[in-house]
Order: structure tokens, then C-alpha cells, then sequence
């Protein structure tokens, strides 16, 4: 049961990372090489398409995996240390930095009727809008990171010992 448990927060924080990872690599820098509408356009349906059962498996469920391995730690100090500090830089520096960084941008972006925006609160507003959402989004990758290297060193360690 444990190892199984162990494998899914693996699973989950893997997949967690690499859509981070994958968002950087590739969408920010093609969004960069868009005019304002659309881009603007673009991340609206982006943010409207990523509430979808399997992005919030994921993103919650890598939250729930690690809570859940931690505590099935607790009789291994090392091992326990390792995923507790991968728990919480998960819980404040991924879904923290997420609900309270870039979800209120996106919700900002949403209420927003870009259509009745002249070409320069367009650009006023990418420019608000691009330069916070991916600070947060830069934050939550490296954090994201961080979590998933801290759990894969607790299962090099308690194989090692």
C-alpha cells in the first residue's frame, strides 16, 4: 500500500512539473511572438480550457499524494524531513503561488472585454498581465522542481539505507 502510494504522489508530481516545465519552454515563448489581441485571446481560452478534471487531478492530487506520503513517512526521519519540505514548498510555492498569483490574473483577464480595448490598453494590459503571470509562473515552475527533486531524493534514501 505504501509503495503504491509512493508511486501515484511520483506520478502526479512528475506530471505536475513537466506541464510546468513544458508551459515554459514552449507556450510563453510563443506567446512572446503574438500581437496583444491575440494573445490576450489565447490565454483567455487557455485559462478557461485548463479547469478540466484532469489538469485539477493532477494539480490537486499531487498536493493530496504528498500530504498523504508524508504522513506515511513519519516512522523514517529522513525520508519524512525530505517529502515534508517537498509538501510544503508544493503547498506554497506551486498551489499557493497558483491559487493566489496567477488564478487571480486569470480571473482579472477574464472579467476583462478585451474587444473594447484600444491598441494601447491592449498593450497596457499584456504587459501587466504577461510580466506577473509568468514572474508567478517562473515561481511555481522552479518550486515545482524543488518539491519533485526533494521527493526523489527520499526514494534514493530510504532505498539506500
Amino acid at each position: 500500500m505504501k509503495a503504491i502510494v509512493v508511486f501515484i504522489t511520483v506520478l502526479l508530481n512528475a506530471l505536475s512539473v513537466g506541464f510546468f516545465f513544458a508551459w515554459s519552454v514552449s507556450v510563453i515563448l510563443g506567446t512572446k511572438k503574438v500581437g496583444h489581441l491575440t494573445y490576450l485571446e489565447t490565454m483567455q481560452s487557455i485559462n478557461r480550457e485548463i479547469l478540466n478534471p484532469l489538469f485539477f487531478i493532477v494539480f490537486f492530487g499531487s498536493l493530496i499524494a504528498l500530504g498523504i506520503t508524508t504522513y506515511l513517512q513519519l516512522n523514517n526521519k529522513t525520508v519524512f524531513v525530505l517529502v515534508l519540505a517537498s509538501t510544503i514548498i508544493y503547498l506554497i510555492g506551486t498551489f499557493g503561488v497558483t491559487a493566489f498569483g496567477n488564478v487571480p490574473l486569470n480571473n482579472e483577464l477574464e472579467a476583462l472585454n478585451i474587444t473594447n480595448l484600444n491598441a494601447i490598453e491592449l498593450k497596457n494590459f499584456r504587459f501587466y498581465y504577461e510580466s506577473a503571470w509568468n514572474h508567478f509562473h517562473g515561481i511555481r515552475t522552479i518550486s515545482s522542481m524543488v518539491s519533485f527533486i526533494l521527493l526523489l531524493i527520499s526514494i534514493f534514501i530510504q532505498k539506500t539505507f
